[in-house]
């Protein structure tokens, strides 16, 4: 499986010795909303895997009937 976006950034900025700040304000954004970039990605990978296991594991979604 390939390595994830957010750990490829952080694997540059360690070997650049560059803080996540200083990446932000390279690019052009501040360093929450890079921040948030990142956050979201995990709570969708997060999601994604919720949901994998719901479907493996044949978890009903809903209320009950």
């Amino acid at each position: 499986m390939p390595e994830d976006l957010g750990a490829q950034v952080r694997s540059e900025l360690f070997k650049r010795k560059m803080s996540q700040k200083e990446l932000a304000e390279m690019v052009g954004i501040s360093n929450a909303y890079l921040s948030d970039i990142d956050e979201v990605k995990q709570m969708r990978e997060r999601n994604e895997l919720n949901l994998q296991t719901i479907k493996i594991y044949s978890v009903p979604l809903g209320g009950s009937n």
